[in-house]
């Protein structure tokens, strides 16, 4: 074999066998070999990780809210890629709302586009967006490589995002079918949330009462209903009700094409446990109390959610309204990019999982939903993306070392396990220093 420009050997790599020792071998970005580990790779550059150390694949993040262009202030390509980077994330999705203009249309892709190039740790694709009136956009943007389509049932947060009804969805989906796109939806009722308590204060249980489990149950039956007529793909956002479980397992069953993601912050956190005015908790769907956390885990290790992705929503420091510390008026939005991995390890292990498990929900399977052919695994033909892991290592969150725009997070002081030593993008090592990632079509990546 012609010399190789990087090996890396470890006692650890999480390949899609399973945990194996191997030597790693990248030439042009992409991983050429996967040999035993004393195998004679000649490489210019050869790492020998330590005995201490797991090889994982570059995990993906489908769900992050750069908010760049139009909310710079609270977030940025630069520094939510530096943040990804640090957190072991190799690909991010960007998602089509808090940017000013939001991704609806085919212009404000290039928009956007122009926007991140040159700024980009990592590789980032973009998802377009479903609203009112713009169905005859879908078509054109999947053509220009957005991976797929947001929509809201209710109130995005921000006005030039606005919400679908059911009629509104089910014309998205009818388009969709059309070249086999996928929906991304935020299912909570608007109805649903409309008739519940008003949020107030700063007590938390009074915010988790006005977005109910039944506001997340009643739009995912509906959402599943309708792919059910129309046989598209759909794909139900940060799954926070395990009520809805049965619904989505019976679904598919019947040959319903829905998956499901949850985020580390349900898997975490409870609601019993948020502390009056600690609105940096607050997000939406909400964090609820601990049986559903630990059915959620049920639901992740039976396969019925398919995946573990940060809805990275950070904003400025006086959205979160600690002033007055009032769970009606702050922010929703969790920021946490950076802490994903550590965070999900230090609950998936007490619980029996593996780092195999792991790699999975966060690499493996977004990479999947999102069509990202090369992405996700260490395998051959795949990018050379790498995350050297030390699952032992233990630490207390700093948000003095955290890379996103303002500082502000629930794990704040929070012991985790594991910590990202070293994030690698196609064969490079990414130190921060200079922007190496590149912007991802569909079907391109």
């Amino acid at each position: 074999m012609n010399e190789l420009d990087l090996v890396v050997r470890a006692k650890r790599v999480i390949t899609t066998a399973g945990e194996v020792a191997r030597a790693v071998g990248v030439r042009d970005g992409r991983i050429v070999a996967l040999e035993p580990l004393d195998a004679d790779l000649p490489a210019a550059r050869v790492v020998d990780l330590t005995g201490d150390e797991a090889l994982l694949p570059g995990l993906v993040d489908t769900h992050v809210h750069v908010n760049e262009p139009g909310r710079t202030e609270w977030e940025g390509f630069a520094t939510a890629t530096r943040a990804a980077a640090a957190g072991g994330i190799t690909t991010l999705v960007d998602m089509p709302l808090n940017s000013v203009p939001p991704t609806v249309d085919t212009p404000s892709l290039e928009v956007k586009r122009k926007t991140a190039e040159g700024q980009c740790h990592i590789d980032v694709g973009f998802w377009g967006g479903a609203v009112p009136g713009n169905t005859a956009e879908l078509r054109g943007l999947h053509d220009a490589g957005v991976f797929g389509f947001k929509c809201f049932l209710l109130h995005s947060g921000v006005d030039e995002f606005p919400p679908l009804d059911a009629a509104g969805v089910e014309a998205a989906l009818r388009e969709l079918g059309t070249f086999d796109g996928l929906l991304i939806v935020h299912a909570e009722d608007s109805d649903a949330i409309d008739h519940a308590p008003t949020a107030h204060g700063e007590h938390y249980h009074d915010f988790l009462a006005s977005r109910p489990r039944g506001a997340e149950n009643v739009a995912i039956a509906q959402v599943i209903e309708l792919a059910r007529w129309t046989g598209t793909r759909v794909h139900i956002l940060h799954l926070s009700s395990s009520d809805a479980l049965p619904l989505i397992a019976s679904a598919r069953r019947d040959g319903v094409r829905v998956t499901a993601e949850t985020c580390p912050h349900y898997l975490s956190f409870c609601a019993e446990e948020i502390p009056d005015g600690a609105t940096q908790f607050k997000c939406c769907p909400p964090i609820r109390e601990a049986g559903n956390r630990e059915l959620l885990w049920q639901g992740l290790a039976e396969g019925v959610i398919d995946c573990v992705v940060s809805d990275h929503s950070p904003c400025t420091v006086d959205l979160k309204r600690f002033d007055i510390g009032d769970f009606g008026v702050a922010w929703g939005g969790i920021a946490s990019v950076q802490l994903g991995l550590p965070a999900i390890w230090t609950q998936a292990r007490p619980r029996g999982h593996s780092l195999s498990d792991v790699v999975r929900w966060m690499a493996e399977r977004p990479a999947e939903l999102a069509g990202l052919r090369h992405k996700g695994r260490i395998a051959l033909g795949y990018d050379a993306d790498f995350c050297v892991f030390a699952p032992d290592e233990a630490f207390v969150v700093d948000t003095a070392r955290l890379h996103h725009r303002n500082p502000v997070t629930p794990y704040a002081g929070r012991p985790l396990a594991g910590m990202v030593r070293s994030t690698w993008l196609r064969g490079t090592e990414i130190t921060g220093d200079q922007p190496i990632g590149r912007l991802l079509e569909r079907g391109a990546a």
